[in-house]
């Protein structure tokens, strides 16, 4: 048994996660699964269903991992050799970018794709405020750093930058300079081509 267990379906969020896997050069085998036969096993590690789901086998039992953000961070902890964790000094633009991805640039991204506008009043409320505001936060970063934090590649990278890639790709983030530039230096790593291939996409040249 390898040491990790990967429920995957390549037209997910799991593409996330398989980059993450190959960047840290985890042990892994992956599990398909189809939208409308999800697999028992699945389910007893997580009622919800969702994918990806990682377990991660260790001799004092296994660990289950949900939400892409939690699995890709746990996958660098659990690979330090990897050198993908954030340093003393990157902790915070690491921590903060990674769940400001997870929140505000999930968030506004679907809410654009299913075609809600939050005005005014709903802006107080929603987590991300607009898309507007959303977008330009995320921009005035990147216009700034090469990476998440400065100029090393992290695991927040695999995590923001899957977003900026697939939100510039599928045309659900605004063009902006800085997010072509930020998805063409990821596009350059082995670990996301390879990744890419493995899930049948194709890889931008």
């Amino acid at each position: 048994m390898a040491e990790i267990t990967f429920f995957h379906n390549s037209m997910s969020r799991g593409q996330i996660v398989r980059w993450a896997l190959e960047e840290v050069g985890a042990d892994y085998d992956v599990l398909p699964v189809a939208w409308d036969a999800k697999p028992q096993a699945l389910l007893d590690a997580n009622p919800m269903g969702k994918i990806p789901t990682i377990i991660h086998h260790t001799t004092s039992g296994d660990r289950v991992v949900t939400e892409v953000p939690a699995i890709s961070h746990y996958l660098a902890e659990i690979h330090p050799d990897a050198e993908l964790l954030p340093r003393e000094g990157e902790k915070a633009d690491y921590f903060r970018w990674l769940f400001f991805a997870a929140g505000p640039v999930e968030q506004a991204i679907m809410s654009r794709t299913l075609n809600f506008e939050p005005d005014k009043d709903q802006q107080r409320t929603v987590g991300f405020g607009s898309v507007e505001r959303t977008v330009d936060t995320l921009d005035g970063w990147l216009k700034e750093h090469a990476f998440v934090c400065g100029d090393r590649f992290t695991m927040a990278d695999v995590y923001v930058g899957s977003h900026v890639d697939w939100g510039i790709t599928f045309e659900m983030l605004p063009y902006r300079d800085s997010f072509k530039d930020y998805a063409n230096r990821l596009r350059t790593r082995p670990a996301y081509r390879k990744s890419k291939q493995m899930d049948g996409v194709e890889v931008p040249a």
